[in-house]
């Protein structure tokens, strides 16, 4: 540890009630709307996609209060609803166009609350907006049965339960803390040679990456370089059950929705002959997907990465009754791309299915398609983009990957005080790794052919599959197989650390 490391070490213990109080009032607030009439400004999705409104107004309002950035015109959204933020050495003689520029990002919203669940299933003793709400009768075994890692009863005082807790508000938060630290160091050259734009981004779970989309397309295009990042630190869960928390992440399969539409012919139940049945011959059509993906037919595997993945994850059904032949019967399959893997050739794989050839030998029509996602933002902003989320992936050498090593074993390592590291515990070595499930780091690949931002050597950026990106990775509080589930919880003992590293690594890159 030198100077600067032991002083946003000391500073990151100093403000951790401060970052659980953001965390706790970020995760509480859509309880002050989802039960309140639409008439009288409520609304039963907030907190969700597209409904993150009242939660970022908090932390824009909490981020000028704290002093997270120098004044008011350094925190503001985006046309898209991104809350964007932005500090930086405005003494360090260095011109901006010759800074590092770091990106913090991390998703704003969550998916539904399931509010009674969390309430019937905990015997009343954790709410998904208030967190504990019952200490002596918490439902500890329902709670260790149902999340991947808990710590001992004994540490369960370090714990944040509530919905986004681990996905990714403990991230934001995070964000928010570390340009609090960075700018109170500056004079111990915390921001030296380099400048943060921190993002708290819109529409994630629905449409991951989203956010970056709307400035690779819209912001970066003919953009100076004080603009244009040099490395993006996504603030996701970097934790795992059995591999130990706050990895460094660097990399996830891409993802793609592929849509089918089975259009039949209606008629009386009592008499199917008449009619065409789309429920009968799609559920045959994902029959079929789902045993070639057991077969591991037309799949790619990577060592790194892992396999791509097919599962059908939702479905829709138009019929005039439960006793007739439907009309139209409609569903998607998630498909979780690894390297190699291409979207065209995907979707190809669906239509060359023999259940959909006789479905349309039948007489059927069958539509398969890759679905636009076109619902408004919380700021009326029309993404419609496919959904196709490309993955990636920072090879382990590049100088950002080093870095954050280096930076962990300088404002991590010292810090961990876990004697026996087991599960998804702390551990005091850096763990490389990558993420099994998505994140916003889709958004920022484009393809190799667009020349439309200008993007210097010293970049460093990533050429890889027909795609360039910064140089991304993550680290952030939570443990991946603790989100999306009943009790979502997060330990006070990672957003601490994650806000350490996220306060040191921009002026150590810089100095690499």
């Amino acid at each position: 540890m030198n100077d600067l490391d032991r002083r946003i070490s000391e500073l990151s213990l100093k403000y951790l009630p401060l970052a659980e109080e953001l965390l706790k009032e970020a995760i509480r607030i859509p309880a002050d709307y989802v039960d309140k009439p639409v008439d009288q400004g409520g609304d039963p999705d907030c907190g969700l996609s597209n409904h993150e409104g009242p939660r970022l107004e908090y932390l824009k309002k909490r981020i000028v209060e704290i002093k997270a950035v120098r004044s008011r015109e350094d925190v503001w959204f985006d046309e898209y609803g991104n809350l964007v933020w932005t500090v930086k050495d405005e003494n360090d003689g260095i011109p901006d166009e010759e800074k590092r520029i770091i990106y913090f990002d991390g998703h704003s919203d969550t998916v539904g609350a399931l509010r009674d669940q969390w309430l019937s299933k905990t015997n009343n003793s954790v709410d998904s907006y208030d967190g504990v709400i019952n200490k002596d009768d918490i439902a500890r075994e329902f709670l260790r049965g149902e999340l991947g890692y808990l710590p001992p009863d004994d540490e369960w005082d370090q714990l944040i339960f509530g919905r986004g807790s681990a996905d990714q508000l403990g991230g934001v938060i995070s964000e928010i803390v570390a340009t609090k630290i960075a700018l109170e160091l500056v004079e111990e050259g915390s921001l030296k040679g380099t400048i943060i734009r921190a993002y708290a981004t819109a529409a994630e779970e629905d449409n991951d990456g989203a956010g970056p989309m709307y400035l690779m397309n819209k912001v970066l295009p003919g953009a100076g370089a004080e603009l244009i990042p040099d490395v993006v630190i996504l603030t996701e869960g970097t934790g795992d059950a059995n591999k130990g928390s706050l990895g460094i992440y660097r990399g996830q399969r891409g993802r793609m929705q592929i849509m089918v539409t089975v259009t039949g012919r209606s008629c009386h139940g009592s008499m199917p002959w008449e009619g065409l049945n789309p429920l009968e011959f799609g559920g045959a059509i994902i029959a079929e997907a789902a045993q070639k993906y057991d077969d591991r037919e037309g799949f790619k595997d990577d060592p790194f990465l892992g396999h791509g993945t097919r599962t059908a994850s939702w479905a829709q059904l138009e019929t005039p009754s439960d006793c007739a032949v439907p009309d139209r019967f409609t569903f998607r399959f998630d498909r979780r791309l690894t390297v190699g893997e291409i979207p065209a050739e995907a979707v190809q794989d669906i239509e060359n299915l023999e259940s959909i050839k006789r479905a349309r030998d039948a007489g059927l029509d069958v539509d398969v398609s890759v679905p636009e996602y076109d619902d408004l933002t919380w700021r009326n902003y029309r993404p419609g983009n496919k959904q196709i989320y490309m993955g990636w992936a920072t090879p382990e050498e590049h100088p950002a990957i080093q870095t954050a090593a280096d930076v962990y074993r300088n404002v991590v390592t010292p810090n961990v005080e876990t004697e026996v590291e087991t599960a998804g515990t702390l551990r005091k070595e850096p763990r490389i790794d990558r993420w099994i499930f998505s994140t916003d780091g889709v958004g920022f690949p484009i393809p190799e052919e667009n020349d439309s931002i200008d993007i210097s050597d010293k970049k460093a950026w990533i050429h890889a599959g027909g795609f360039k990106h910064p140089a991304m990775f993550g680290i952030g509080p939570g443990v991946e197989q603790n989100t999306h589930k009943i009790g979502e919880c997060v330990d006070k003992r990672e957003l601490r650390l994650a806000i350490a590293f996220l306060s040191r690594f921009p002026s150590a890159y810089a100095c690499s």
